[in-house]
């Protein structure tokens, strides 16, 4: 039988060794790489959203009421947090959100809005609140106002609390369904701060303001006009129906009896007004995923709110209908509706493209170590086809060192196949393969020698070949 060198043999299948655990390596690093990436884009998805939210002006109900949401979702470690970004009024909120300065804004819902803006949540209701004091010359005391309803306005000097011109804007539109000329009632404007000031001005003849019906700031403003002034007198808005339904922005809405004072009472029955909603607006390009979340958890985090703040009562869900004058994100939508995409619905598109990736991953590698490993096998097959040889050389040996040195060989050939399987450059059914040749050698050496006389003392070594037949 002809066999290589012994020695170079083991050199190749050193360098052999050497190929085959650089490609197993590059092939793991491979796949660690992809095992980062998988995870890496998993801690991306799954790491908190930061939104930062305007909202004015600084120690406001309204900038109270945001950053204890903003505390409460960093304290309950939420998917989306808060940062707190103040402005002097709504007015430069919603700036700050068309020049996407920021993520969200706390605005009325009568301002004017960037294109795309929609609705998170209601915080509050506004209502505006009109009234009149006595008259002022000639008389007597416990006089009532001559001004018993908005159309007694024309001509006269109507004071707003509040600089915002959307306030200006809102009593013109009030003037006008009530058929009165805006151009006819002349607005003077004073700040929240200006009150006592405002009082003093005897050339006012009503006031407004615009807020939560349960105001502070109203309820002072109506109880220092009884005080400086004589008894108010509240003006209803008798046409808000129709104003509500030509103005989609606003809503027909009553103000409750003594909802400023109980005794007396003020009013001393319900007034219908106008409302206007005060919400949290974002763009519609904002996530809707994002704000489904921060929409759940606004409304999670509401009850336990309520017991600091009274104030986070007054959060509603916004108008879903499509045709609503001010739409609500599609995430909130989402959420009130109990359409929120789940996490699955969200990614499973992703999930479902990374078991095919890894399973074109497991397929190429098994590709790549059948390609790498080639040369392995077909040395395993040759190895067996000389074997296969040598049985019938063996009979025409003459010699125990010839006999002898095909043992060795063949010793060789064993080891390498078994390195070879190791590896899994092999099967186990080339391995139980290779075991039947090789016994079939063994036992023509058995035989050989017992023709030859020869002593059989190397019986038991070439014996050891035949339990290669056993782990198949």
């Amino acid at each position: 039988m002809s066999v290589s060198n012994g020695s170079n043999g083991a050199g190749e299948l050193a360098l052999r060794s050497r190929k085959i655990k650089r490609s197993s390596f590059l092939v793991l690093a491979a796949g660690l790489l992809l095992v980062g990436a998988i995870i890496s884009a998993l801690l991306l998805i799954m790491r908190p959203t930061t939104l930062q939210i305007a909202v004015g002006p600084a120690g406001s109900s309204d900038q109270k009421l945001i950053q204890a949401l903003a505390q409460k979702f960093a304290q309950d470690q939420s998917a989306v947090r808060l940062v707190v970004i103040p402005t002097a009024d709504p007015v430069d909120s919603i700036a700050a959100l068309r020049a996407r300065k920021v993520d969200l804004a706390v605005a009325r819902g009568d301002e004017e809005m960037p294109d795309g803006t929609e609705s998170v949540a209601i915080l509050r209701k506004n209502v505006v609140v009109l009234w009149a004091p006595p008259p002022r010359k000639g008389s007597k005391k416990g006089a009532k106002s001559k001004i018993k309803g908005i159309g007694d306005l024309a001509g006269r000097h109507v004071a707003l609390v509040g600089r915002t011109q959307i306030n200006v804007n809102l009593l013109r539109v009030i003037l006008s369904e009530s058929g009165v000329d805006p151009d006819k009632v002349t607005v003077v404007q004073f700040g929240t701060d200006q009150i006592a000031e405002m009082l003093r001005d005897t050339t006012i003849d009503a006031f407004m303001t615009v807020g939560p019906a349960d105001s502070k700031i109203t309820a002072e403003a109506v109880v220092a006009t009884a005080r400086a002034r004589g008894e108010p007198v509240f003006l209803p808005i008798d046409v808000s129906e129709a104003l509500a339904a030509r103005h989609p922005l606003y809503e027909s809405e009553e103000i409750p009896a003594s909802s400023f004072s109980s005794s007396p009472a003020r009013p001393d029955d319900t007034v219908e007004t106008v409302g206007i909603n005060h919400l949290i607006v974002a763009p519609k390009s904002l996530s809707e995923t994002t704000v489904g979340a921060l929409t759940r958890q606004l409304f999670a985090a509401r009850p336990s709110l309520a017991r600091e703040l009274p104030s986070a009562t007054k959060i509603t869900k916004p108008d879903t209908d499509k045709d609503a004058a001010l739409p609500a994100h599609p995430g909130a939508a989402a959420y009130i509706d109990g359409n929120e995409r789940t996490f699955m619905d969200n990614y499973s598109d992703y999930i479902w493209g990374a078991v095919l990736l890894f399973s074109l991953l497991g397929s190429g590698v098994a590709g790549l170590r059948h390609y790498v490993k080639r040369d392995e096998r077909r040395r395993n097959v040759l190895h067996r086809e000389k074997l296969l040889a040598a049985i019938g050389a063996i009979r025409q040996i003459s010699s125990i060192d010839e006999l002898d040195a095909m043992q060795r060989e063949a010793d060789d050939f064993l080891r390498e196949t078994l390195e070879a399987y190791d590896d899994g450059a092999i099967e186990a059914s080339d391995l139980a393969a290779y075991g039947l040749v090789l016994e079939q050698f063994h036992n023509a050496v058995i035989d050989r020698r017992a023709a030859m006389g020869a002593s059989t003392g190397n019986l038991p070594r070439m014996r050891v070949g035949q339990s290669i037949m056993k782990p198949g």
